[in-house]
């Protein structure tokens, strides 16, 4: 089922960006006090209630007419808002209503779209008396909040969540199936790759091509083991995506990563790692899917350059250093098998349960070797923890206090885990609760 969209629109410097990092709960957006920082789409899965969605954060109007960007951001924003299912209108309490505010306005009441006004910079109740005025903007649900203090957030989620259609049945997915989006920039060679893989002479395929720009669907049978390949058009360089169909492919290739439980991010080895790379990556790992990097067009590469550039790409992409690399030329048809294999290892890592005893020690484990550190006169405690019952990458920590979990703390458990049980190309996530909920039973025992 596709993610719903959730677009975040307004005009310059009322602080987007600020609230998508409150959102998303990390820092993956850039904010500068200097206007129209955010000159791209920016594209992040969200959780919020139950509810999967994928935020849009776009650049703002009243870039200066003397500019030639102007025209594009305030292109790109109107199109995020055409495609929205819920459009979050952005202002600034302490700027009051502006000229930009109420032609932003205006374009999305005539979107007709679900639309919550956010009023931004409440940092203190002293601020209050300024939302009224902004009833005046035409939109009837207000929502004050300080992004940056994080005052408001909860009324903003319920909001949204309430905006958002109704969910629609979860996909049925054949047992013991396993879905592999093929995914990465124009012309890294997905394709050569798809038609590589599906090139043995034991594939199943059963596949129904759309336009150039719509995602192909293979069956294939290897090894004993039953496949579902999605090639993708490209994920476009976002300075580069045209208005209109090309929209479209990003989102499906998006939809594609979210359909699928294993990801093969093609590189072009001679252009690899690329910001939009590094994109598409941390969309993966964000949405919790199985990893593999593939390094196509090999054989184009000196092999007195290739140790060098093996160890640039480390450097560039080291929150990825759980992920297998792959160097393969999908043209040659060289080594293209072990991408099949690869992805079969590291769907069952990521499907691997453990019983609860044993993710209770390996937890205590790690606090033994390293306690986390106090904040103020507290200490975290880590109380008991499990794997999530429908997502086993997904460790339930339940503690004294979430607030306490100090910066850094979930990483370094992260790394434990993986050193314990051997997760590759596994995003781990970690939830933090607070303890007394009742103990869930056991979930089976330690995988092999």
């Amino acid at each position: 089922m596709a993610r719903p969209i959730v677009a975040l629109v307004g005009r310059t410097n009322v602080g987007k960006s600020t609230l998508l990092n409150r959102i998303v709960g990390a820092r993956y957006a850039v904010v500068d006090d200097q206007p129209n920082v955010t000159r791209d789409r920016l594209f992040f899965p969200v959780t919020w209630q139950d509810r999967d969605v994928i935020f849009v954060d776009t650049g703002g109007w009243g870039i200066d007419t003397d500019t030639t960007i102007a025209p594009k951001v305030r292109k790109q924003a109107e199109l995020a808002v055409a495609q929205a299912d819920v459009v979050v209108l952005v202002t600034a309490a302490t700027d009051g209503v502006i000229a930009s505010d109420e032609e932003a306005a205006a374009l999305v009441r005539a979107a007709g779209k679900p639309c919550i006004l956010v009023v931004n910079k409440i940092d203190t109740s002293l601020r209050d008396a300024l939302v009224p005025e902004f009833y005046k903007l035409g939109i009837s649900t207000v929502v004050p909040v300080s992004a940056l203090h994080n005052r408001g957030m909860s009324e903003l989620e319920h909001e949204v969540v309430k905006m958002l259609p109704p969910a629609g049945e979860p996909e049925v997915v054949r047992e013991g199936l396993v879905r592999v989006a093929i995914v990465g920039r124009p012309n890294a060679g997905k394709s050569t790759l798809l038609n590589a893989l599906l090139g043995d002479e034991r594939a199943i395929v059963d596949a129904t091509p759309g336009t150039t720009r719509d995602s192909l669907d293979a069956y294939m049978e290897w090894q004993g083991k039953h496949l579902q390949l999605v090639d993708t058009a490209g994920i476009r360089k976002r300075t580069r995506v045209s208005y209109g169909v090309d929209y479209f492919s990003v989102l499906r290739s998006l939809h594609a990563i979210d359909r699928s439980d294993i990801a093969l991010l093609v590189l072009d080895a001679t252009d690899p790692a690329t910001a939009q790379d590094v994109n598409i990556a941390r969309y993966v790992v964000e949405s919790g899917r199985g990893l593999i990097i593939v390094v196509n067009k090999w054989d184009l590469i000196e092999a007195r350059h290739r140790e060098s550039l093996e160890e640039w790409m480390k450097r560039r992409l080291p929150f990825l250093s759980f992920v297998p690399v792959l160097h393969v030329s999908a043209l040659k048809d060289a080594s293209v098998k072990r991408v099949l294999q690869g992805a079969l290892d590291v769907a069952q890592s990521r499907e691997r349960r453990l019983s609860r005893s044993t993710v209770d020690k390996a937890i205590q484990e790690a606090v033994e070797v390293h306690a986390p550190p106090r904040v103020g006169t507290r200490r975290l405690d880590i109380i008991w923890a499990h794997q999530d019952e429908e997502n086993p990458w997904t460790f339930v920590v339940h503690v004294n206090d979430p607030i306490l979990v100090p910066a850094g703390y979930e990483r370094y458990l992260e790394h434990h885990m993986r050193r314990r049980f051997g997760y590759r190309g596994v995003p781990l996530h970690f939830n933090f609760v607070p303890a007394g909920r009742p103990r869930r039973a056991d979930q089976g025992q330690e995988a092999g």
